[in-house]
């Protein structure tokens, strides 16, 4: 496996624009998942600028469409031209006609859309947890359904867009969707994103003769971006005031979508793959989640359960 070459200029503060300085992404095409807010905007706006055609997968096209518009008025000349897909991750019959609707080759897909920890349980219209059924499902489904797109390209890169908050919670097997123990927000969106990684760790293993790189990507400490709107924020004070969750330094949008572009497009991670990168590094393990700022659990990394977490899923859709 490659050894990544990242560059030492890259780093927590690093932004996008940076990571994409001098990529031609011209000829390619990508999606972007939840790109009507936060770093979803400036992930397109990155890729797009850099050449490449991007399709903003959101649930509310009205919106996308008004982000698209606003974001075309500031391109450079020659930046690749952006369209708008509905996609409500929730929903899977949207993920169906979202994978029916593409046509040929898919360079690069970005999952960044993602809902945290509201206070009570949801439900997808299937029934399953909505943090599970959203962050990871969804998304799933969604990355399975476009995999021949994927492997019709000359090296597609997927990039499933986690989070530090996963080290709340291992992929708990025997209840998923919380029928049979108190439903708790952190610990349901920590199995999430853990979910997320198990992905990033078993896609990567299955499809590699595919030539497509899969990795899981942390964005940092990222405000206004849209993702805490379900959020008790006074919980999460209180957690903070108790010692039960610290947050890394905060970042601007820019910054935080440096990493996600990072692996999408970079030629200084070219063939990386079923990895966990954060402040556009490769993380490194943490195995005590109070007052952890970085790292990544090695249980989400665990090949044995990232295979067992596929199977399931694909039972699932």
């Amino acid at each position: 496996m490659p050894v990544p070459q990242t560059p030492r200029t890259f780093s927590a503060t690093t932004t996008a624009a940076e990571v994409i300085d001098g990529v031609d992404l011209h000829g390619r095409r990508a999606v972007v998942t939840g790109a009507s807010s936060g770093i979803g905007v400036e992930t397109v706006r990155a890729l797009a600028a850099a050449g490449a055609d991007v399709t903003l997968a959101v649930r509310n096209t009205d919106a996308g469409a008004q982000v698209a518009a606003r974001l075309e008025a500031g391109l450079p000349s020659g930046s690749g031209k952006l369209s708008v897909g509905r996609l409500d991750l929730s929903d899977r019959s949207t993920v169906a006609a979202f994978v029916a609707a593409w046509d040929g080759p898919l360079d690069i897909l970005v999952n960044n859309a993602g809902v945290m920890a509201p206070p009570q349980i949801a439900r997808t219209t299937d029934g399953r947890e909505w943090q599970f059924g959203v962050n990871h499902l969804g998304h799933f489904a969604l990355t399975a359904g476009l995999h021949p797109a994927l492997a019709a390209a000359d090296g597609a890169r997927v990039v499933a867009v986690s989070s530090i908050g996963h080290l709340f919670s291992p992929v708990v097997f025997d209840d998923l969707d919380y029928r049979y123990r108190p439903y708790d927000p952190w610990t349901s969106y920590g199995q999430s994103k853990t979910a997320v990684v198990h992905f990033a760790v078993a896609a990567a293993e299955r499809w590699a003769d595919d030539g497509i790189s899969v990795n899981a990507v942390m964005p940092g400490n990222v405000g206004d971006t849209g993702l805490a709107r379900n959020t008790d924020m006074e919980a999460v004070a209180g957690m903070m005031a108790a010692g039960e969750l610290a947050l890394p330094p905060g970042k601007t949008v820019q910054q935080g979508a440096a990493t996600s572009v990072l692996m999408a497009a970079s030629p200084a991670v070219a063939g990386v793959t079923g990895r966990y990168y954060e402040d556009c590094a490769e993380a490194k393990p943490v195995t005590e989640r109070a007052g952890a700022i970085a790292g990544v659990a090695p249980y989400a990394l665990d090949r044995d359960n990232a295979a067992r977490l596929w199977a399931v899923s694909e039972s699932l859709i």
